[in-house]
């Protein structure tokens, strides 16, 4: 009986799984991101934490213990080298999983496991938002002095609108109108109308912009627009993109219909 083994043997042999779970910790050490499912996510995660730990009191008998799970020079050199220094401060929870979706082939659940302090965007938001973060107290206390500033700003800035607003809808030049209103980024398989929005807000407004992103950044738009979109597999937008900068619709039809299976949108 398995009592109390809860870990998942990913259908492999014991040494297999080592083996896999050995290359996959490398990987992720190596590259600081990779893509694969979520079930493996999972146990690597369990497997690459406690090596994380340890690599941060780099010792002569650590290195032999962690020598002996990834058994790589390089990324022995890595870990104890470049990793280490950014997660010396860490306490624990070095690693992420964000969820791409199902892909195609299987529909198996997929997944980006990283480290966390290499992910330059998301650190670099958050020390944005902890700087802009303020904490604020009400007081009963002079309560009638803050109501006449209130009632009395609103005037002025109503009248500063009022005055800028005309001139700046007068210079703008219709060139520049025609160009900020893009492409029709629902043209794409699995861009829908609130997606379209998302990315136009995050600067992708065009197919050819669109084409060049990579898939991280339109992944991370979903991941920070909340799970109801982190469900999308954006993988195949770049080159559905591609396709459609160029003018070649009949292609992306084609393609389209694959990706659906040969079969109608109900």
């Amino acid at each position: 009986m398995r009592h109390g083994k809860k870990h998942n043997h990913l259908s492999r042999t014991h040494s297999h799984r080592e083996a896999m779970l050995q290359n996959m910790a490398s990987s992720l050490i190596l590259h600081k991101r990779i893509e694969t499912t979520v079930a493996k996510a999972k146990e690597l995660r369990k497997f690459v934490e406690p090596i994380l730990t340890r690599a941060k009191d780099d010792t002569y008998q650590n290195r032999r213990v962690v020598f002996q799970s990834l058994n790589d020079k390089e990324t022995m050199k890595e870990l104890f080298g470049t990793v280490a220094d950014k997660i010396a401060s860490r306490p624990g929870g070095y690693t992420r999983i964000i969820k791409l979706g199902n892909r195609l082939g299987d529909n198996a659940e997929t997944c980006l496991i990283e480290l966390v302090d290499f992910n330059e965007t998301l650190l670099a938001a958050a020390a944005e938002k902890a700087a802009t973060t303020t904490k604020t107290r009400r007081s009963r206390r002079g309560s009638g002095s803050r109501a006449a500033e209130t009632t009395e700003a609103p005037a002025a800035q109503v009248a500063e609108v009022v005055e800028t607003t005309p001139a700046a809808v007068e210079e703008a030049p219709a060139a520049e109108l025609v160009e900020t209103s893009g492409d029709d980024l629902t043209k794409i398989e699995g861009i829908g109308p609130k997606i379209a929005e998302l990315l136009n807000n995050a600067g992708i407004t065009t197919f050819a912009q669109l084409a060049d992103a990579q898939d991280e950044t339109v992944q991370q738009v979903l991941v920070d627009a909340g799970p109801r979109f982190n469900v999308h597999d954006a993988t195949t937008w770049n080159e559905q993109a591609a396709l459609a900068r160029d003018g070649k619709w009949d292609e992306l039809t084609e393609l389209q219909d694959r990706l659906k299976g040969g079969k109608e949108e109900a």
